[in-house]
Formats: C-alpha cells, structure tokens, sequence
C-alpha cells in the first residue's frame, strides 16, 4: 500500500497526513468521512499542524479530497 501512488506524489508532510489517516482507518476500521476538512482539527492531525496548513500541503481542500478518495479506494480494492 505504501508504495502506490497515493503516497508518491505527494511531498512529506502530505504523505504524513496520508500516513495518519492510514492508521486512524487501521486502528477504528472503516472511518467514514476520512475526506472532510475537519477530520484534520482531531489528534493526531492538530499536532500536525492547522488544517490550512495541512490542505496547502496537497496544493488544495480538491486536491486533499482527491488524495483520500485514491486511499480509499485503494484500501477497498486490497480488502476486495
């Protein structure tokens, strides 16, 4: 999973948000709403930094949706 390109394209720290959400999906199981902005305002993302901070690093909030959407997807197709 790491090694797809939903975490290759991506810069560090957006890959981190990526990795975080990864966990939070792993440790709560199905997590809906993973693509809201306000997940990002919740632990361990507020550590991360603020979710303007976090979104710009994904280039945009389009680009951040996009981003979880290609995790979700890829995380269904793996338990698929």
């Amino acid at each position: 999973m790491r090694k797809r390109d939903v975490f290759t394209q991506y810069g560090p720290q957006a890959r981190a948000v990526l990795e975080a959400l990864l966990a939070k999906y792993q440790d709560e199981g199905i997590v809906t709403g993973l693509d809201n902005v306000r997940i990002l305002e919740i632990a361990p993302f507020n550590a991360m930094g603020t979710p303007i901070q976090l979104i710009k690093e994904f280039g945009s909030r389009e680009r951040f949706k996009n981003a979880v959407h290609q995790l979700q997807s890829a995380l269904y197709a793996m338990t698929a």
